[in-house]
C-alpha cells in the first residue's frame, strides 16, 4: 500500500487519492497492490460496480490473480449477489475478514444461526463485529442477547443505529431506559432516527412473534 496516497485519502482527499492511484495503475499495471488500495477506495465509496471492473481488468494482467479474490467477493456482496460472493470467499483460506464477510452474508441470505456461528469464533471481537452479532441475536429474535452485546461496545463508539437498537431490545422491559437511547440515536443521526422508527413497528411484530407473544 502506497503510505503517502493513505495519508491523503484519509484526510478526506478522497478524488486526490484516486487519481494518483490511477495513474500508478496506468505507469505499472501489473502491481497487485495498487488494484487492491484502489479497489478498497472505491468499495468504502460504496462505488463497488467500478471496483469490480477494475479488479476484473487486472486479473488478465497481475501475476497473482488469487489475490484479488476477496476484494471481489465484497464487490458482489455490496451488489447483492450473496451467492456469487460466498462461493469466492469459500474459494480462499478462512481468516478474520473472511469469516466476518462470511457472517455478513448468512446474515442477509436469512440463515442466522451459521452467522452466528461465523461471527463468534472471530478473535478480534471489536465494535464492528458487537454490532454484527448483536444484530443477529435480534434477527433471531433475542432481544436479552442482542441488548448484553449491544451494551458491549462502549458508549463513544456506539452510532445512532446501536442506540435505537439498544432502545428497541428494552422497549418491553425497560420502557424509560429505552427512551434514553432513542433520544440519543435521534441526537446522533435524526435521518436513521426517522427511518428506524418508521421501521419499529414491523420489526417488534416481528420480534414478538419469534419470542411467541401476540
Amino acid at each position: 500500500m502506497d503510505k503517502k496516497i493513505a495519508n491523503l485519502y484519509d484526510a478526506g482527499k478522497v478524488d486526490n487519492a484516486i487519481h494518483l492511484l490511477i495513474k500508478k495503475i496506468n505507469n505499472h499495471p501489473k502491481n497487485i497492490e495498487n488494484y487492491l488500495q484502489l479497489s478498497t477506495y472505491l468499495i468504502e465509496q460504496n462505488s463497488a460496480d467500478q471496483a469490480l471492473e477494475l479488479l476484473e481488468k487486472a486479473r488478465g494482467l497481475v501475476d497473482q490473480p488469487e489475490a484479488l479474490t476477496y476484494n471481489i467477493a465484497v464487490c458482489y456482496y455490496m451488489q447483492g449477489d450473496f451467492a456469487k460472493s460466498l462461493a469466492l470467499h469459500n474459494s480462499i483460506p478462512d481468516d478474520e475478514e473472511t469469516m466476518y464477510q462470511k457472517s455478513l452474508i448468512f446474515m442477509k441470505l436469512g440463515q442466522y444461526q451459521k452467522a452466528l456461528a461465523y461471527a463468534l469464533t472471530l478473535k478480534n471481537q471489536d465494535e464492528r463485529t458487537l454490532e454484527l452479532i448483536g444484530d443477529i441475536w435480534l434477527s433471531l429474535g433475542d432481544l436479552k442477547a442482542a441488548n448484553q452485546t449491544y451494551s458491549k461496545i462502549l458508549e463513544d463508539q456506539r452510532n445512532a443505529k446501536v442506540n435505537f437498537l439498544l432502545g428497541l431490545t428494552l422497549f418491553d422491559t425497560n420502557p424509560d431506559e429505552a427512551e434514553n437511547y432513542f433520544k440519543l440515536s435521534k441526537e446522533q443521526d435524526p435521518k436513521y432516527f426517522a427511518q428506524a422508527q418508521k421501521q419499529y413497528n414491523a420489526v417488534a411484530k416481528l420480534i414478538r412473534g419469534k419470542n411467541g407473544r401476540n
